[in-house]
């Protein structure tokens, strides 16, 4: 396995996110699900976090992640909830008639450490669900 370091800590921070958009609406497509993903590596280096695999489905999105000791995982992903959706919001007009509210993504979202299991099988695992786009 290999470690990460800074300079007071080694450490390997993997993460599975998974956000699901509101009311489950099917409003990913490819050119969405891309906007998507640059956003959040835009946001990303500003929590000390990079994205190791991104896999879309129609109504939600499954994300690898590698974070710090001193990344603030809520507030990340709240800053990339807040910001996707109102980008996504203004870029994609047609999202509106399937979500007539302000919001895109549901409230929620789950997040889980990937344990002892090697990168390459979670990797694996993420890119293998759903319906592909």
């Amino acid at each position: 396995m290999e470690l990460d370091n800074n300079n007071h800590s080694v450490f390997s921070m993997y993460y599975h996110l998974v956000l699901v958009i509101k009311y489950r609406r099917k409003v990913i497509d490819d050119n969405i699900s891309n906007r998507l993903k640059e956003i959040f590596a835009y946001i990303a280096p500003n929590y000390n976090i990079a994205l190791q695999e991104w896999n879309p489905d129609k109504d939600h999105v499954r994300i690898l992640f590698k974070a710090q000791p001193n990344s603030e995982l809520s507030k990340f992903i709240n800053a990339y909830k807040s910001a996707s959706s109102r980008l996504i919001k203004k870029e994609y007009s047609i999202i509106r008639k399937s979500l007539w509210k302000e919001y895109f993504w549901a409230r929620s979202f789950c997040l889980l450490t990937t344990g002892g299991a090697p990168m390459e099988v979670v990797g694996r695992y993420i890119e293998s669900q759903g319906e592909k786009i």
